[in-house]
């Protein structure tokens, strides 16, 4: 076993899935859970998610030789140093969290001695929340970032590297700044877009929404709190993916009104072409 003790703050789909995994490839001996409501916690206890759990975060962490923080984004810097103050020495610190450059900033400012944190954002995940959504399978083939910094010790990353490879990711690196940036448009900008074309759909008109609104728009069914959170954390990277979507929308727009059948089927034929590259 790489770390005879996990912890995990924050046991949602992110949390719970991190858990199971963990569990079924013999990652870790024991799996403790660390959140406010006990009885979530004991329902993902009875999942087979934990072995044990507390919602005193100081008392969780203690003897664990990893803690992955799942918490939300603009609680996540805070979480990680308070379990950092209470964790033994020599323990790691991880966390999924979609932004990183204001988190990994604040944790290496007061990261205490002998413990290490390297940041790391699972692309995976739904807009389903809670632990009852948890996955064995969540992350396997799909790509995890860490944003290590000058400031990251190779062994540290090396150990990040190997957890989040173990548990069924493909770890790619970026700089904290560069993973902000990539995100803003490939995560973050999807969520934002979707949720205004949920939001314009009037009451009279939905049911005519079919496959192609639904699939659309299914995003947009995620936590409200979570994206608030995460446009804060991440405002200057959105606010400039935000401008380059609203310049393609003018053309788009003028390109509809004029009736400028050469200009739209540039525009649809590009949009084909990059997402038939995607795959499914």
């Amino acid at each position: 076993m790489l770390f005879d003790t996990l912890a995990i703050v924050g046991v949602g789909l992110l949390g719970g899935s991190v858990g199971l995994a963990a569990k079924a490839r013999g990652l870790s001996r024991h799996v403790v859970g660390i959140g406010r409501t006990p009885a979530n916690l004991n329902r993902a206890k009875e999942l087979g998610i934990l072995d044990s759990f507390t919602t005193n975060l100081a008392e969780g962490v203690s003897s664990a030789d990893i803690i992955v923080v799942c918490s939300p984004v603009d609680l996540i810097a805070a979480h990680v140093l308070e379990a950092a103050k209470a964790a033994k020495p020599g323990a790691l610190l991880t966390d999924v969290g979609s932004t990183k450059g204001n988190i990994v900033r604040d944790v290496e400012a007061k990261l205490p001695p002998g413990v290490d944190f390297v940041g790391a954002h699972p692309l995976a995940g739904s807009e389903k929340q809670g632990a009852e959504f948890a996955r064995v399978d969540l992350f396997d083939g799909r790509m995890c970032v860490l944003t290590p910094t000058a400031n990251t010790k190779p062994a540290a990353k090396e150990r990040a590297t190997l957890f989040w490879q173990t548990i069924g990711s493909q770890v790619r690196t970026l700089s904290p700044e560069e993973h902000d940036l990539a995100l803003a448009t490939t995560s973050h900008l999807p969520h934002y877009i979707a949720a205004l074309l949920a939001r314009q759909l009037p009451e009279a008109w939905r049911p005519f929404a079919a496959t192609g609104f639904r699939d659309t728009t299914r995003i947009a069914a995620g936590d409200p709190h979570l994206w608030t959170a995460i446009a804060s954390e991440n405002t200057l990277a959105i606010s400039h993916a935000l401008d380059v979507f609203a310049g393609q929308l003018e053309t788009l727009r003028e390109a509809v009104l004029n009736q400028n059948t050469a200009e739209l089927g540039r525009l649809l034929t590009e949009a084909k072409r990059v997402r038939d590259a995607l795959g499914s």
